[in-house]
């Protein structure tokens, strides 16, 4: 297939990867030519360590590389798309807006996907003229080493549809998870009430961070603590979904003031180096010293 991302940051970027990766013809696009670039230098260099540890070949890997290519020109980067993915940020105008501008440019067949990690499908579909061709591909941060997917169904998505695009997340390698278009699906939703309630434990002088984190580590055999996914998220993210589930489901999403404060100082995770962790070298290396939570004042 030829797969079209838009939106070349985080998400856009490691998806792309893993089209490519799976043998599609890729085109990455994003309105900033530096974003493109380094783009395609992270998607280099995850193959080139993919090569280093056994799981591809040099081979697969030159593959890749070639079957990717980066631009800032719409025209040429929905050109012969069979499938199109907007990796863009959670706005919901804003993905309204890309539906449709991909819509002017791609065949009635080519299937329009969503991202979004929390955000209505079918609102997003109403901004096409063919609305049963959508649906929600919500890829997992890494993309590359998460082996989930949700196929999020719009209330317009029709049966074709919601084929092609299960056997498109078959053929990436990764598993399909069928959800109805509901607020937060079900991963984000189970996620952020568990990622809530721990901060809200902060607060309450519970638990520090670490052995809030530990204890569904060690415990529930999470590969990561609730508090450093946060962090890897991103705060602003969580606080944004936060709010629309908060909005759309109740008091028991309302975002925790913690959260919140941190945001407003701009301690929003691993991608700033702060936020329930200080970060170096893209992993945790110390709790946040944020006086207003300290454990041993609170205890």
């Amino acid at each position: 297939m030829r797969v079209t991302v838009i939106g070349a940051g985080t998400m856009g970027a490691g998806i792309a990867h893993v089209c490519a990766a799976a043998g599609h013809d890729v085109s990455i696009r994003d309105i900033e030519p530096n974003v493109v670039m380094d783009a395609i230098d992270t998607i280099s260099n995850r193959l080139s360590a993919g090569v280093d540890r056994g799981y591809i070949t040099e081979a697969e890997k030159e593959q890749a590389v070639d079957d990717l290519d980066g631009t800032t020109d719409l025209d040429s980067a929905l050109d012969g798309a069979d499938l199109v993915i907007e990796a863009v940020p959670e706005d919901l105008d804003l993905k309204r807006e890309t539906f449709a501008d991909a819509e002017d440019h791609v065949d009635e067949e080519t299937i329009i996907a969503t991202n979004t990690s929390s955000m209505s499908v079918s609102s997003i579909a109403a901004a096409l003229k063919h609305p049963e061709r959508a649906v929600g591909l919500h890829f997992f941060n890494p993309p590359h080493k998460m082996g989930l997917i949700e196929v999020v169904l719009a209330d317009q998505t029709d049966e074709e549809t919601a084929d092609r695009a299960e056997e498109f997340v078959d053929g990436l390698g990764k598993e399909p998870v069928v959800v109805t278009d509901t607020p937060g699906f079900a991963s984000s939703r189970l996620g952020v009430a568990l990622g809530v309630e721990a901060m809200r434990m902060v607060e309450n002088g519970v638990a520090s961070v670490e052995d809030i984190d530990a204890a569904m580590e060690l415990g529930y055999n999470h590969p990561v603590g609730p508090l450093e996914l946060t962090d890897r998220v991103g705060l602003d993210v969580r606080l944004d979904i936060c709010e629309y589930l908060h909005e759309e489901l109740g008091d028991r999403f309302e975002p925790p003031e913690i959260l919140r404060e941190k945001v407003e100082n701009g301690d929003t995770g691993k991608k700033v180096g702060r936020g329930f962790y200080v970060w170096e070298g893209g992993e945790p290396k110390d709790v946040a010293d944020d006086e207003d939570y300290d454990i041993e004042d609170v205890i």
